[in-house]
């Protein structure tokens, strides 16, 4: 579907219980994963080997999963569920029946616990289209390179600043939604505000966050 050198094909199934059988996941979780999943496949491996390019210091093979929905969406719980417990990174290919399909990535790092323990930092998503319009973009020189060239490529507008590192890119555009948020409540506090005067305090400070965001 999305078109990946035949040398990175892997084609196996994944049973859905994989990802918390062995968990104490509560019942909600799992529902999920038995209403809204009809199968799991481990399409393709990314890899040195099965790419031609150089090993990363950070990113050692992408996993890509194919996921055929019952319905229309997945809910996030699981697809995090599934991102933690697999020590790799990860690119999930979602289909609905109707044969429309979205990427989505998460942006992980490595924990200080060591191990193949992983954190998730942000999360990002296409749009549902058709497959042949979801390209990704794979002419990168090393395993780094190709996983920032996906996010970036999946994320879109959401990660500006294309010469920082993904790192600080990504830590950039949380900050951006973490001061928007701010401003949209304190727009609706002073909207609500009768006073005045704490209604132009309020507005200073929305002016300050504003700046922020330039």
């Amino acid at each position: 579907m999305l078109e990946l050198p035949k040398t990175t094909e892997f084609g196996r199934r994944v049973p859905k219980q994989k990802f918390y059988e062995h968990l104490d996941v509560s019942s909600e979780v799992k529902r999920l994963f038995v209403e809204q999943i009809r199968l799991i496949t481990w399409s393709n491996k990314l890899s040195p080997q099965t790419m031609n390019i150089a090993e990363g210091q950070t990113v050692s093979e992408i996993e890509v999963f194919h996921i055929k929905l019952t319905g229309q969406e997945l809910d996030k719980r699981a697809l995090e569920l599934m991102d933690k417990q697999i020590p790799y990174h990860i690119l999930f290919l979602l289909e609905r029946s109707d044969g429309t399909a979205r990427l989505s990535v998460s942006y992980k790092e490595a924990t200080q616990t060591g191990g193949n323990a992983f954190r998730l930092r942000q999360s990002y998503a296409t749009e549902f289209a058709p497959p042949k319009n979801l390209t990704l973009p794979l002419d990168a020189l090393d395993m780094d390179g190709l996983y920032a060239s996906i996010v970036r490529a999946i994320a879109g507008d959401a990660l500006a600043a294309p010469r920082q590192p993904l790192e600080q890119a990504v830590a950039q555009a949380q900050e951006k939604e973490k001061l928007q948020r701010q401003i949209t409540q304190l727009k609706a506090k002073m909207k609500k505000e009768k006073n005045l005067g704490k209604q132009m305090e309020l507005r200073r400070e929305i002016q300050k966050l504003e700046k922020g965001l330039l």
